[in-house]
């Protein structure tokens, strides 16, 4: 009598689906519906990255996240596909908010629906697994749509007071009295204005993006990684201020045209490269705590 073994398959060692041809073009077909329903507004996103330079800084977030998902590549490939009907639902708010974006001509919304979009397809082809091992990359992707033009005024506003302020304090340190009439800090020389531009509102956006960037790369602890990014508002906010010192020295003391040309231009990226100085700082201090310690070093 022949005993006959009949072997199977462990669950954990089953082999992925294979993409068939009639997927692929499923795929095809679901991205170029995606391009004709967002060309426009993807077109219009890029224009306001490369004309306004308040989001100069959202070219590279997208390039950002698509690094994070190659990294995790293996990790993806090896999750399990469990494909939700839920994504319908999330689908379907996506294209609502779409049509809400479109006919009231708010861009955001209509920004903020592809990214929804894009959830809502995960979870329905690969499941919600695979949308949380890529959460992060998801809601990073948000940075690089430009904030409502009724809360960058308000987040605005604040800050050239705040800068005003700062600066105004510090002006007499160094011997320059001055004068300060809201925004507007007056010198012995000449009125120095603190504009939308001299907000700091430009530097702290791209501040905060480049925090959160680095603290993903070079940081293991997530706590560092949400002190570094919340950081990054101070040091914006302080950075600008020595700027506009320095332009209140200089118009003391040197020349009010000089102050206000060149250097004014020039200084933005000293003081943008003085911030990232400052957030390497932080680091370095974090770490010398023995919370955040490396072990080796605390050994």
């Amino acid at each position: 009598m022949n005993d006959f073994v009949q072997t199977v398959p462990l669950p954990g060692r089953l082999r992925q689906p294979v993409p068939t041809r009639a997927s692929l073009w499923h795929a095809v077909v679901l991205a170029l519906l995606l391009g004709w329903l967002y060309w426009p507004i993807l077109f219009r996103l890029a224009g306001q990255w490369w004309n306004d330079p308040n989001f100069s800084h959202g070219f590279f977030v997208p390039a950002f996240s698509f690094f994070v998902l190659w990294q995790k590549r293996e990790q993806l490939a090896a999750l399990p596909l469990r494909p939700s009907w839920t994504g319908i639902l999330i689908l379907l708010f996506a294209l609502g908010l779409l049509v809400v974006g479109v006919l009231g001509a708010e861009l955001f919304l209509s920004r903020s629906s592809l990214l929804l979009l894009l959830a809502g397809l995960v979870v329905y082809f690969l499941g919600w697994g695979h949308l949380r091992a890529v959460l992060f990359p998801w809601l990073f992707l948000f940075l690089m749509i430009p904030i409502p033009s009724i809360i960058f005024n308000e987040i605005t506003f604040p800050l050239q007071l705040l800068a005003s302020r700062l600066a105004s304090t510090l002006l007499p340190l160094a011997g320059v009295p001055v004068l300060r009439e809201g925004n507007v800090i007056l010198l012995p020389a000449m009125a120095l204005e603190v504009a939308e531009a001299c907000s700091g509102i430009r530097s702290l956006m791209s501040l905060a993006t480049l925090a959160v960037m680095y603290g993903y790369v070079l940081e293991k602890h997530v706590a560092v990684r949400v002190l570094l990014a919340l950081a990054a508002i101070p040091i914006a906010v302080i950075a600008n201020s020595l700027r506009i010192v320095g332009t209140g020295l200089l118009v003391q003391y040197w020349d009010p045209d000089k102050a206000q040309g060149f250097f004014h231009t020039f200084s933005g990226w000293i003081i943008f490269v003085f911030s990232l100085a400052l957030l390497l700082l932080l680091h370095w201090m974090l770490h010398l705590l023995p919370r955040w310690r490396e072990p080796e070093a605390a050994a």
